[in-house]
């Protein structure tokens, strides 16, 4: 079995493993209850991108020692339902579409995924059905979960059968993930050692005067950028026109960023300004729906030697799944998460969107400890996660997170009372917002964005 927690995570982005000794945490009983280590994945994925930033600055300030990273359960139990605990003027945001759930078929059991217009559509039109909830269970209740998760998928909706643990480590793509590292990183060469102005004055921004282009959709992705926002890069996110992204989504990872439309097919002079400019591109597509764009890492690498590429999926750029789309709640259903967090009558699901969540916060500190390494080496950096990967090693690790689970939840551990201290409330051009402050605390560091959430497409395209 493989240790959820920090040592690991660090060890996967090639960390110095005598830096993890800087981290402490707060443990807190209650948090993020589940069957598998859920809270263990957590606080590792927060704790490894405090301990990256923590080291990029150092580095930045000239600092001869790393600040101490202080992980607090409660703040990061928070932090993975901030969709949740959004509210925009008193109004709490809808999480999912009436489309958008478990489904029992003749033979097991299906989710789907609808929230998009477009993906509603597809799944629809496959099953060829109005949108009647009642319509659609009373169809798929006669036909296999295999034979609609086929269908629906070869219409390009979204539905994927509920398997367990055991026949996704038999799944050809669950077999292709579970041969991957926890982070996958490429050097393919090209770029000088970069030479930032030097860090000074509080709070200690590691990543201020560095520019990221944002290419992410739902949560995992802009999870990283808004991160990388808050340790003070300039992020830029970047939509198509014709790919309006759900506004309380938006708004719930857009805190510290600036948003712009731009269709790639029509202005890519915009683009390569934008690019040329650039010092990290942080992709959240399928694998490869961005290469006719001229956007694959190795063709944004020609055009921008010593940038770093910083890819996102949910299936992993492999395998026969890589093309497919996919979610969070979808990954839990392929990969047996749900079959365990189920009641043996039906499935169930994790406490959070922890897949999403805790990769986003990996993706970041892997975008950091890059940085961090071209400081001394310099050259183009690729770093590579998928949600199913995330999977795999929660999944991994659940003998071990039962024994944590016991060795934390003593007397030592201090209660969950749930999310107030981590909550905070501030104005902006989307109305009065009430949201959850960031999970990533390192001493001397940010504890809030410097700017709320933009609306969606209303800034240039250009850089700050």
């Amino acid at each position: 079995m493989t240790a959820v927690n920090t040592e690991f995570a660090w060890a996967a982005l090639g960390g110095d493993p005598a830096l993890t000794e800087r981290v402490s945490t707060v443990v807190r009983d209650g948090a993020l209850k589940a069957r598998l280590p859920v809270r263990e994945l957590a606080r590792a994925c927060v704790a490894t991108c405090a301990l990256a930033a923590a080291e990029l600055g150092a580095r930045r300030a000239e600092r001869a020692d790393v600040p101490g990273v202080r992980v607090d359960d409660g703040a990061v139990a928070t932090a993975l339902v901030s969709e949740r605990h959004l509210l925009v003027d008193g109004r709490a945001p809808v999480a999912f579409a009436p489309l958008s759930r478990f489904w029992r078929t003749a033979d097991g059991w299906v989710r789907t995924h609808a929230n998009y217009p477009h993906h509603r559509e597809r799944l629809l039109s496959a099953l060829r059905l109005p949108e009647d909830p009642a319509s659609v269970a009373a169809a798929l209740a006669e036909r296999s979960s295999r034979e609609v998760e086929d269908a629906v998928y070869g219409a390009g909706g979204l539905a994927v059968a509920l398997r367990t643990p055991g026949e996704w480590a038999r799944h050809e793509q669950g077999i292709e993930v579970a041969a991957r590292p926890l982070v996958e990183r490429q050097r393919p060469g090209g770029g000088r050692a970069r030479r930032p102005t030097p860090l000074s004055g509080s709070p200690l921004l590691p990543a201020v005067g560095l520019r990221v282009l944002d290419l992410t959709r739902v949560i995992a992705g802009p999870v990283a950028t808004r991160t990388l926002a808050l340790l003070g890069a300039d992020v830029l996110r970047i939509d198509s026109p014709q790919l309006p992204e759900l506004v309380d989504q938006h708004t719930d990872t857009g805190f510290g960023k600036r948003s712009a439309k731009l269709d790639l097919g029509t202005d890519g002079r915009t683009f390569e300004e934008l690019l040329a400019a650039a010092d990290v591109v942080v992709t959240g597509y399928r694998p490869g729906a961005l290469d006719r764009f001229g956007l694959s890492p190795e063709a944004l690498a020609e055009r921008r030697p010593g940038l770093v590429v910083a890819q996102l999926s949910a299936w992993g750029a492999y395998g026969p799944w890589a093309e497919r789309r996919g979610f969070d709640s979808l990954v839990q259903v392929a990969t047996g998460v749900a079959a365990i967090e189920g009641s043996g009558q039906e499935p169930g699901a994790l406490p959070a969107q922890a897949l999403d969540h805790g990769t986003g916060y990996l993706l970041a500190a892997a975008v950091l400890r890059s940085l961090t390494e071209q400081l001394t080496d310099g050259g183009t950096r690729f770093v590579r996660l998928a949600l199913a990967r995330t999977a795999g090693w929660l999944l991994d690790g659940r003998a071990a997170g039962e024994a944590g689970n016991a060795a934390h939840d003593g007397a030592g551990a201090a209660a969950y009372d749930g999310p107030d201290a981590w909550l905070a409330e501030r104005d902006s051009e989307l109305g009065r917002l009430r949201y959850a402050l960031p999970p990533v605390s390192f001493a001397g560091g940010p504890v809030d964005w410097a700017r709320p959430p933009r609306p969606w497409g209303t800034d240039g395209a250009r850089w700050a």
